[in-house]
């Protein structure tokens, strides 16, 4: 899918759900809004922004609904 804007969607998954890929110490509010915005822009509802910088992944992975 592609996104007619100056954005770029890390990955989108049959064409149902856009992952946001970081390595950061810490999410803040504004990975939480690019996420929000490309699930907007690309028409979706599901997202998931998933951090690589934690101990534990599954800390790392936060799930949104629009």
């Amino acid at each position: 899918m592609q996104l007619d804007c100056g954005y770029r969607a890390d990955i989108i998954v049959d064409g149902q759900l856009l992952l946001e890929l970081k390595s950061v110490e810490s999410i803040h509010p504004i990975h939480e809004a690019q996420l929000l915005t490309y699930l907007r822009l690309a028409g979706l509802k599901t997202g998931l922004l998933i951090n690589f910088n934690v101990q534990m992944l599954k800390q790392g992975v936060h799930r949104f609904v629009i």
